[in-house]
């Protein structure tokens, strides 16, 4: 049976929602999965002995990640190499098809410019406004982001751009990935 780590970023929640979707689907396709915050990977180490695959997910926040992330990859690139693996970002900009692609995607474009580790796999997903849920400072700066990019500006607007299905046909596509990895020794 086929394993597969999710490592996860999330602030607001939505991130790690995405990661147990994608667990969820992995585990009804017949794969067994784990899901890891970095903090909780970092606290607690992870067992890469017992995953046949590695994702790692995070959103963008005012167009950057986390420093955690940026930390974790370089703490562990050498592991997260030495398996089939993947990256996905989580941005609302991602709401628009052209900019829901890796290529028509700035942020994951400016991952793979900063990051030590260039993921075999990668895929950008739509996230999530939720202004009530945010301080009046992300509410503040995230208005005029999406005042700039035609989005929702309304301090009561929440809206889920997530594609679940498409969420759900990744975790499958993870499944994948380990099937067309070479055998290791």
């Amino acid at each position: 049976m086929t394993s597969v780590l999710v490592l996860y970023m999330s602030k607001g929640g939505h991130t790690a929602r995405i990661s147990r979707h994608i667990c969820e689907s992995i585990e009804t396709a017949g794969g067994k999965a784990d899901m890891m915050g970095l903090v909780e990977a970092n606290k607690e180490g992870v067992d890469w002995r017992r995953y046949d695959v590695v994702v790692l997910g995070a959103p963008v926040y005012y167009g950057t990640y986390d420093k955690s992330v940026y930390d974790f990859i370089t703490a562990h690139k050498t592991e997260l190499d030495r398996k089939p693996n993947s990256f996905f970002n989580v941005s609302v900009v991602a709401r628009t098809p052209e900019k829901s692609t890796v290529e028509g995607n700035r942020y994951m474009q400016k991952f793979l410019e900063f990051s030590p580790w260039k993921p075999q796999d990668l895929k950008v997903i739509a996230g999530k406004v939720d202004y009530p849920s945010w301080g009046w400072l992300d509410t503040l700066m995230i208005q005029m982001i999406m005042k700039f990019t035609h989005g929702p500006t309304d301090r009561s607007t929440v809206i889920d751009y997530t594609d679940w299905d498409d969420v759900a046909s990744y975790g499958r596509h993870l499944l994948a990935l380990a099937e067309k990895a070479p055998a290791q020794a």
